[in-house]
């Protein structure tokens, strides 16, 4: 990485130099700011803009060029690279919890090793590997299972002790370590060389690049991006990409048509050194201390040394702009806290002599994952940002994803974890975003168990009920900013306790949660479920009719008052979204979808219903609360409250009516409960809200009825074989692959977008099948739990991972649900996956390393529901399909 540090310091010269770490003398040379004069004039159209010349948007513009796109323009105000890029700390890590990262960071590795060569350009490319270190048995644990993930991807990685750690780096001080993890194939580079050799292979395939060339807005008209204003001029476009890194939230503010990118930038502080009398050698393993929230690389023989403290320091949230980032104040007594950890780390460097304190802006975003993908609000603009301190790891792969996206109309990969409509415009005001970086930076390196929630931007989008049911021992978590009750507490149990119950086993909600579950088998309980998605979707004619006949894969033309489960897929087949829709008159359609499709759905269906004014979809979610009545005791309930009968003959499964509850009237009442148990969802305009849940709840009482959260409800629908969209099902995940034929019109001769794909499938058969396995040797008091990500081993190969898992109440066992593939034992090539090919294998799920026998199943259990067994008496083969 010297050509990019040289660089560095060439523009801005800060030394410091002292046995015992303190700084003596600071001198600052600063750049020209003469602008340089601009020899080539911008062409008048482009068929891509993108903005920004750092690692992102050199890596689209070098994708797109090699996909065969090349009327392209590539925009920076600065000179390339010249961003966040240059300040880079060059690591690239593949050590990544979650799974599409970690295939962007791999790819980039691979990338950037044979980029050199493409190009002539020197990147400073070495692969030198990383050791990330564990102080604690929970770190060792939260290792273990990223390098499970990684070993299943073929990207080589071991668990290692303390000892082996002192053999791959002699100046690391292991006292106080429990062991660690050794990835030998992770690399350093120059960030900002490997960005100039994207820019000049991205040249030669015939990009325009204009450097000092500042972006004002972006047009858009009729929804869709029709060029760019820049300082030096218009450029009509059909694309526009914002690259623009920290400064990407503001570029998206500045048209007339807002693109909300939720992003805020930190201080980002690191060290550099002069070298060591024995200068390191350029091969040493980079580490990374987590627990004491550091990171170190080898740098010119020295060392360069950063971290994320706890206390972050957020810039510019007043929208301050600047072309190129000049370094920023040095601040060393923020900086102690890592520089203490460094010392304790490696306690042979007390006589170093430090070149410089590195101060750079680094963009965050609300929940740690970077941004990608098209502005649901105006078609033809893509995002590539937020990349929360892994630019470089994710740069090369990003590029390619989101090149994919633009000139397929998807990537190769499910991308929906980094896709920008996970967040909506509440995700965008700068005060939410101060606070949240403010929590995100220093999660970067705590330690993140299973359920763990942000304590910041919350209480923002709330259930009218809110109150009353955190007077009643609620506990929260957030989705899509909406608060959801994941337990109840009963009074008297320990309130602290339970906050800070944080753990990979047996959690301290366990009992809590079975007791809920009980109450749905044996009584009635009673889930707040506002936060999902509703939208109406209404015509004059047979508009709606016709336009949800093609969206959707099941028949929508079914009688009035009948609801329909159904997926919006793609033309792959795959689910776009899972919901349920009603049908409320002849031309009037209730659509119930998962809470975090708002933006998503609402944008997918805008751009293919057609512009018919006599066409109306209205996002109802704020008008109605939803109570979801669970158990057999809720058609009592309600038949009492509502003086009408609400038996199965009367009111039959899958079926929606308008009725009086208590006082109020024009509750939308569904039997149906997203677990599979009996039950019915009420939809109450929320004025009514509050009184129809006291009504419920008193009357309720002789029932036995209690509230229940969404902890409760996880393990309900998982013990039925029920699953969830964005848990576990995606857009390349199709219904012949998760036993939903069913619920697909293909018999009925109606076309329906992602019907050749079905009918391929059907046809030829499937590469993957959504499978149940109930784990047999596990204990549930003493061994790791399951939560999802877990490898699956068949026959001790490696065919697939989890997707979610619970704890079933019911079978007293852990089940987990999840995806098995075949592959050729010679090629690797998928094979078609068969009933047989399920049902022949020994199955093993590995948790942190540790695998467990499994049994497979295609179909839920029937019997097993209607009551309760021991553990030793279920024979876990014996019960018929449902």
């Amino acid at each position: 990485a010297a050509g990019m540090f040289l660089r560095l310091l060439s523009d801005i010269q800060w030394r410091a130099a002292h046995p015992k770490w303190r700084r003596m003398s600071i001198s600052q040379q600063s750049t020209s700011a003469t602008p340089e004069p601009h020899p080539v004039s911008l062409p008048a159209q482009a068929q891509v803009v993108i903005c920004g010349g750092g690692i992102m948007g050199t890596s689209v513009a070098y994708h797109l060029s090699k996909m065969g796109w090349k009327d392209i323009v590539l925009l920076e105000q600065g000179r390339l690279a010249a961003g966040t890029t240059r300040f880079c700390a060059g690591i690239v890590s593949t050590a990544r919890p979650v799974s599409i990262e970690l295939k962007m960071a791999h790819y980039s590795n691979k990338l950037y090793q044979q980029l050199e060569q493409e190009t002539g350009v020197q990147t400073g490319y070495m692969k030198t590997g990383s050791i990330s270190l564990a102080q604690t048995q929970d770190r060792l644990i939260s290792l273990k299972r990223i390098a499970s993930s990684l070993n299943v991807m073929g990207v080589p990685c071991e668990i290692i002790s303390p000892k082996k750690v002192v053999q791959l780096h002699p100046l690391i001080n292991i006292h106080d370590l429990v062991g660690a993890m050794y990835v030998p194939e992770d690399a350093l580079v120059s960030s900002a060389n490997v960005s100039l050799a994207l820019a000049t292979a991205a040249s030669r395939n015939g990009v325009q690049i204009h450097e000092r060339t500042s972006v004002s807005h972006v047009t858009v008209q009729k929804g869709r991006v029709t060029g760019v204003e820049t300082d030096r001029g218009r450029i009509e476009c059909e694309y526009f990409v914002n690259c623009a890194g920290q400064w990407a939230y503001e570029l998206g503010h500045s048209g007339e048509e807002p693109v909300h990118i939720p992003l805020h930038a930190c201080e980002h502080f690191y060290l550099l050194t002069h070298p060591l009398k024995e200068p390191l050698s350029s091969s040493l393993p980079t580490v990374v201390d987590p627990d004491g929230r550091i990171y170190i690389r080898n740098w010119q023989g020295g060392i360069l040394s950063g971290g994320f403290e706890k206390n972050p320091k957020p810039l510019f949230t007043e929208g301050r702009n600047q072309l190129e980032i000049q370094n920023l104040q040095e601040d060393w007594d923020h900086f102690g806290p890592l520089l203490s950890a460094l010392l304790r780390r490696m306690p042979g460097l007390e006589t170093l002599q430090i070149m410089q304190l590195v101060n750079c802006p680094e963009s965050f975003t609300p929940d740690m994952r970077c941004i990608m993908g098209e502005s649901p609000t105006a078609r033809g603009y893509f995002v590539l940002a937020g990349m929360n301190s892994a630019g470089i790891s994710y740069g090369g792969g990003a590029g390619k994803y989101l090149a994919e996206w633009m000139v397929n109309g998807y990537p190769s990969e499910n991308v929906w974890p980094l896709d920008l409509k996970r967040f909506g415009t509440l995700q965008s005001s700068r005060t939410f975003l101060r606070h949240r970086v403010m929590e995100v930076m220093p999660l970067m390196c705590d330690l993140k168990v299973p359920r763990w929630d942000f304590q910041t931007g919350r209480q923002l989008r709330t259930s009218p009920l809110y109150d009353r049911l955190d007077a009643q021992g609620a506990r929260w978590m957030e989705k899509h900013g909406f608060e959801r009750v994941k337990y109840f507490v009963p009074p008297g149990k320990d309130l602290l306790d339970l906050d800070h119950s944080k753990t990979f086993y047996k959690p301290d909600w366990f009992d809590i949660v079975g007791s809920e579950v009980k109450c749905c088998k044996e009584a009635v309980c009673v889930i707040d479920m506002s936060s999902f998605t509703k939208f109406e979707i209404s015509s004059t004619g047979d508009q709606a009719l016709e336009s949800l006949q093609y969206l959707f894969s099941n028949d929508l033309d079914v009688p009035v008052g009948h609801v329909v489960h159904t997926g919006m897929l793609n033309e792959k087949g795959g689910y776009e979204n899972d919901c349920s829709i009603a049908r409320l008159s002849k031309r009037s359609f209730f659509m119930i979808s998962p809470t975090d499709q708002q933006v998503h759905c609402w944008a997918w269906l805008k751009k293919r219903l057609p512009d018919d004014s006599n066409l109306i979809m209205e996002d109802v979610t704020w008008k109605y609360t939803a109570l979801n009545l669970i158990g057999p005791r809720a058609v009592d309930v309600l038949s009492e409250l509502s003086y009408a009968p609400m038996t199965a003959e009367h009111f039959p499964s899958l079926f929606c009516k308008e009725m009086s509850v208590g006082y109020a009237n024009g509750i939308r009442v569904m039997s149906i409960t997203h677990t599979g148990e009996p039950g019915f969802v009420l939809y109450i305009p929320i004025e009514y809200a509050l009184h129809v849940y006291n009504e419920v709840m008193n009357m309720g009482q002789k029932y036995g009825i209690r509230n229940a959260g969404y902890y409760a409800l996880r393990s309900l629908r998982i013990e039925k074989f029920f699953a969830f969209w964005g848990q576990d099902l995606d857009a390349f995940t199709t219904p012949m692959e998760c036993g939903r034929e069913f619920q697909v019109k293909l018999e009925k001769g109606m076309q329906f977008l992602g019907q050749e794909a079905l009918l391929e499938q059907k046809q030829n058969g499937v590469y993957k099948r959504f499978t149940m396995f109930i784990l047999e040797d596990h204990d549930t008091d003493m061994d790791l739990w399951p939560w999802w990500g877990e490898p699956i081993f068949r026959n001790g190969r490696y065919v697939g991972k989890t997707t979610s898992s619970a704890y079933s109440y019911t079978l007293e066992r852990h089940v987990c649900l999840g995806f098995v593939h075949h592959y050729d034992e010679k090629t690797g090539e998928e094979l078609v996956v068969t009933t047989d090919f399920i049902n022949q294998g020994e199955y093993e799920i590995d948790i942190a390393g540790q695998r467990f026998q499994a049994k497979a199943k295609l179909y839920p259990f029937s019997s097993l529901f209607t009551q309760r067994r021991r553990k030793d008496e279920v024979e876990l083969s014996g019960y018929q399909r449902e």
